[in-house]
């Protein structure tokens, strides 16, 4: 396992360098749930079991310029998650950067096999909606459950931290049993889930991912958790400052196309880093 901590910047740098010497080949043979077999592109290049402690920025100014998001994409998408609708699709699906023909690959009869939107609201997630937007009305037995309780969401999340402040019972799900049974060939969740904890007056959020695709994805990914800790402190009752985020990622990789970007990034670190010395001893 390896661990970076530091600043922000000062963990990409290091991300970038193990990519490129310590990064170990893996060819599983699939992307997003597609046979990729032969596709030389698609082999990763593997950091196993990484973990990163990253300050958490208490703006979303400071967050966007921090840790540099896909926008407007992310911040549209975050909206999305924290709505209360389960959208599926969800609308921003339209503008993602990294959409491949039109997603025609994962969508079946207009509908993707999950949505982040459905997990963090998946009391009625499948059912019908009106145009508007509003939920069509149903029972209350059409509400999912479990084996025991009724499904809980990202609302029961905060009405637990504000029952108990230093709950450690604060954990969103994202990963569902149906992802371990779906079938395979079906895209699963990236995301395991979120787990909230306050501490010293706050909020810490580690953030447990399976997979991240490093040149594509991770700041997003970062940029998105941290405005769920944002959003989470804006709704909390207690006085509360933004603490760390914890990311575990099982799979962190690139692909076999990334790694000349990856080359060429460091290339330019160490120029920027050069001229700086350069400026500093004139």
């Amino acid at each position: 396992m390896r661990v970076y901590t530091g600043p922000f910047d000062n963990q990409v740098r290091s991300l970038l360098k193990d990519f490129q010497s310590v990064a170990e080949p893996v060819d599983v043979g699939q992307w997003q749930s597609l046979d990729v077999r032969g596709d030389r592109a698609r082999v990763t290049w593997e950091l196993r079991e990484a973990s990163l402690v990253i300050q958490m920025a208490d703006t979303i100014e400071g967050a966007q310029s921090e840790y540099s998001p896909n926008l407007p994409w992310a911040e549209d998408h975050f909206l999305e998650r924290v709505s209360g609708i389960p959208h599926n699709p969800p609308p921003s699906q339209a503008w993602w950067p990294f959409a491949q023909q039109g997603h025609k690959d994962h969508l079946k009869q207009g509908k993707f096999s999950h949505t982040y939107p459905e997990r963090f609201w998946p009391k009625l997630a499948g059912y019908e909606w009106q145009e508007t937007q509003e939920l069509t009305y149903y029972p209350s037995g059409y509400v999912h459950r479990g084996i025991r309780f009724e499904y809980g969401d990202y609302d029961d999340i905060v009405v637990r931290l504000n029952n108990n402040l230093l709950t450690r019972q604060a954990y969103l799900p994202i990963w569902f049993p149906e992802d371990t049974g779906a079938p395979e060939g079906e895209r699963v969740p990236c995301t395991l889930g979120y787990h909230f904890m306050v501490r010293q007056g706050k909020l810490h959020l580690t953030y447990h991912m399976r997979s991240c695709d490093f040149m594509r994805h991770w700041r997003d990914d970062v940029y998105m958790a941290v405005r769920l800790a944002q959003t989470t402190c804006d709704r909390m009752l207690h006085e509360v400052e933004l603490g760390e985020l914890t990311m575990h990622i099982g799979s962190f990789h690139i692909f076999e196309g990334d790694r000349a970007m990856v080359t060429h990034l460091i290339n330019e670190a160490n120029r920027e880093r050069y001229r700086r010395i350069v400026e500093a001893l004139s």
